[in-house]
């Protein structure tokens, strides 16, 4: 007898439970004394018997196991377009419905209904954790496959039934603290990203040893693992799921409450369900490389969800549409937004920021320090993403109601950062010694980029007061191309008669025409709006002083036509503002016959 003692290099194992399978596959080999398998050193010490086995056997039986003893890098490049299709993906989904206006006077059927609408969201917040749960190595049958993935949706609706049944029972919403719901979103996403790189088979945790309490190849061994993993889903922070709680507590009742959550639960689970069982079908066949594609998918899932809870934190980190953009070279998407500068009223700087579909807008703010703060958001279209705002350093956790929210603040001197309630849609409030100083017409590389939707392009150099608007819906009644449209159309000069000057403004769509006034200094200025062409004419708009952000007046806007009269003091450009956004300008001069309309429109229009 020749005992012979030898180190096989093993890939492919992901975690630490792959040592024993190794092991099991090969002392089944007549001849076999003893074997080591190591997932830390990616290796197998075996001491063998040459008369009845040899290299070539035992190669084979790894083989069979399932995994390899060659390596093979060419799934790092598959990995790569795997990334950026995730980010650009999870990036692109901070939409959603207004689930508040749809639980009113709810039926059961409409709180399945809801399930529904709400279960893409799922998929992006927790699809990470299914996925980890729902790939298989180990699938005799189609139903093995798909098993894991029934398990993990079986524990969620569990626990999202209990949850409203103790909510309803009890009278008072289960509730998270801000610093909680953050390091739970934390601790899932390095979960999340630990996991990922043991299955894509990277050393890195490899060489910590660290093992998991719960791993992708060991469902067989520990079937109800998924089920618990599910159970333990309904804990993370969710914004469909609290305004979900929020209604089994209106329920008062234990039995309606928890049947209300079930209902709805019931219905995230379709998509919830195909998204676990495709992934756990799709692995049977060509289970050694999918395994390290979804390994790589779950890690960037997991930077999503740990990005999300640094940004409940109150830590600005890079969003992920503005990693998409950096990947897919989108100079456009990179560039840092602009932000927007206070109006001063009696002392209060009023900020002003719109929720919609957009999510902030704008989502960087700039104001003074140690003057008070009237904060402004008009929740212009609520859905579960931005129907809630988190500002960590100012212990803020104020849900949105479709109009106008007040949040009054003293701001000290650090920068606020704010996100909503998931940590999806991010944005920041500047504090400065003196905003008097700030231009706003450059990019604040400092803020993040917005969720959706790009910046506009016209009036850049008028930036004083606030954010351009987002790309409009509807095409511009100057074209795409402002450097062949006549100055004269752009910009107009008042009429002066007498002690007045005047002139009559026309709203078309979303614009202004002209953009910009030329008015004199000191003298009695009559503006009229003509609205009844403009898309949102119901409203305030407000003119102030770019410079200092001061409001200068404000009139109310309707159907039709409205008159304001004022009189400008000082010389300057002055932005009139509906919504956060700039819809025109006046330019006040102190001698009208002698203003250059070409040098005003070099200077204040960006073509």
């Amino acid at each position: 007898m020749s005992v012979k003692k030898e180190r096989i290099k093993v890939f492919d194992m992901t975690c630490t439970s792959c040592e024993s399978r190794v092991e099991r596959a090969v002392t089944k080999l007549n001849g076999v004394k003893n074997a080591l398998a190591s997932f830390s050193n990616q290796s197998l010490t075996i001491e063998y018997d040459t008369d009845f086995c040899n290299i070539e056997k035992i190669r084979t039986a790894i083989n069979v196991a399932g995994y390899s003893t060659k390596d093979s890098g060419s799934y790092k490049i598959a990995g790569i377009f795997i990334i950026v299709a995730a980010i650009i993906l999870i990036g692109n989904s901070s939409g959603g419905i207004d689930m508040t206006s749809k639980l009113n006077g709810a039926t059961y059927f409409v709180l399945f209904i809801v399930g529904v609408l709400t279960s893409i969201h799922c998929v992006g917040m927790c699809g990470g954790i299914m996925l980890s749960q729902s790939i298989t190595k180990d699938s005799k049958s189609k139903f093995d496959s798909v098993r894991p993935a029934l398990l993990y949706n079986a524990g969620r609706v569990l626990s999202y039934t209990v949850i409203g049944g103790i909510v309803g029972a009890l009278g008072s919403i289960l509730s998270l603290s801000i610093s909680a719901k953050a390091g739970l979103q934390i601790f899932a996403g390095v979960f999340m990203i630990i996991m990922g790189l043991n299955m894509s088979g990277f050393s890195l945790f490899r060489k910590l040893n660290f093992k998991l309490p719960w791993s992708a190849c060991s469902i067989k061994k520990k079937p109800k693992t998924p089920f618990l993993v599910g159970v333990l889903n309904g804990l993370l922070p969710c914004g469909p799921l609290q305004t979900m709680q929020l209604y089994a507590l209106g329920t008062g009742s234990a039995f309606n409450g928890a049947v209300s959550m079930l209902l709805f639960s019931l219905g995230t689970v379709p998509l919830m369900l195909t998204f676990g069982a495709l992934s756990g079908l799709i692995t049977k066949g060509y289970t050694k490389t999918l395994l390290k594609f979804s390994g790589i998918l779950v890690v960037i899932l997991g930077i999503v969800m740990g990005t999300r809870g640094l940004a409940l934190a109150g830590i600005n980190v890079p969003s992920t549409s503005t990693i998409a953009a950096s990947l897919s070279g989108n100079k456009t998407l990179t560039s840092a937004p602009p932000a927007a500068k206070p109006t001063i009223v009696n002392g209060v700087q009023i900020i002003r920021m719109t929720a919609d579909g957009s999510g902030y807008t704008p989502n960087g703010l700039y104001v003074q320090k140690n003057m008070p703060v009237k904060w402004i958001i008009n929740g212009k279209a609520l859905n579960s993403c931005n129907g809630q705002i988190v500002v960590p350093s100012l212990n803020i956790n104020k849900t949105l109601q479709s109009g106008e929210n007040i949040i009054e603040f003293t701001p000290k001197d650090k920068d606020i950062s704010f996100s909503c309630g998931m940590g999806m849609i991010r944005g920041v409030i500047k504090v400065v010694d003196n905003i008097a100083s700030v231009d706003t017409t450059k990019p604040d590389s400092s803020i993040p980029a917005p969720s959706s939707g790009m910046p506009g392009c016209t009036m850049g150099g008028m930036g004083g007061t606030t954010a351009a608007p987002t790309t409009p819906k509807k095409a511009s009644i100057y074209g795409t191309d402002l450097s062949k449209v006549e100055t004269s159309r752009l910009i107009q000069k008042t009429v002066i008669s007498g002690n007045n000057q005047a002139f009559s403004i026309k709203g078309t769509g979303y614009e202004f025409e002209p953009v910009i006034v030329v008015a004199e200094k000191n003298v009695n200025t009559i503006l009229s709006f003509d609205l009844n062409k403009f898309d949102n004419p119901n409203g305030t708009f407000e003119i102030a002083a770019s410079d200092t952000g001061n409001n200068i007046t404000t009139f109310k806007g309707e159907n039709g036509t409205v008159k304001l009269t004022t009189t400008f003091n000082a010389s300057g450009i002055y932005s009139i503002i509906k919504d956060g956004n700039i819809v025109g300008g006046v330019v006040v001069v102190d001698d009208l016959k002698n203003a250059d309309l070409e040098k005003i429109r070099e200077k204040y229009i960006s073509d």
